[in-house]
């Protein structure tokens, strides 16, 4: 684990100042609302294995009136629809979340323009494996050729092998028409068009 966080800190002193954006100036509003995931890029062990299955990603951030982050995520996992909801504390430095008893050690925005598209490192800890993972989010159900760069040089500058890295699929059964629709296993494509119970 200190050798993935002495890798990250490494990539992030040679990317430009300008990417650095989880430095300290970000306003987390920045972040709120829908998000379509695209890529990811893992370290998790059955990643590479796995990743030709993958569907794109629905994910919504809000705020909670403690300055906390609330991430409700709808993931597709082959033959069911994994719906989530976690709660992400601020630590003491910076604009970076985390929630270990959840196993999210860390949780923070590499770069964005936060119109169209932001990179999320996440550093995780689930059943007993330790592994991050960066993710490009996007406002639209396609990427941008601006997020598309900087989602590659932020995982080729962490580590990230290529097998290790996937754009994720359309599922064709959940959307049509550029609308996010629940697929045929009632999965949305984002959280927000399911009801959550809380």
């Amino acid at each position: 684990m200190r050798g993935v966080l002495l890798t990250a800190l490494l990539a992030v002193v040679s990317l430009p100042r300008a990417q650095a954006v989880w430095l300290g100036r970000l306003d987390p509003k920045q972040l709120l609302g829908s998000w379509y995931v695209l890529a990811v890029a893992s370290g998790e062990k059955d990643f590479a294995a796995e990743k030709a299955t993958k569907n794109i990603e629905g994910v919504v951030v809000t705020l909670t009136p403690e300055n906390n982050l609330k991430v409700r995520s709808s993931r597709h996992r082959l033959e069911t629809c994994d719906l989530s909801v976690m709660e992400l504390v601020r630590q003491n430095s910076g604009w970076v979340f985390e929630n270990p008893s959840l196993g999210v050690l860390e949780y923070r925005v590499l770069g964005s323009n936060f119109r169209d598209y932001a990179i999320v490192f996440t550093q995780l800890e689930l059943e007993g494996e330790a592994f991050s993972t960066v993710e490009l989010y996007s406002r639209a159900e396609w990427a941008s050729q601006a997020g598309l760069s900087l989602f590659t040089k932020w995982s080729q500058g962490l580590g990230f092998l290529s097998q290790q890295q996937a754009r994720l699929q359309t599922d064709l059964n959940g959307m049509a028409a550029g609308e996010p629709r629940p697929t045929s296993l009632s999965c949305p494509v984002l959280p927000g068009d399911w009801v959550l119970q809380t």
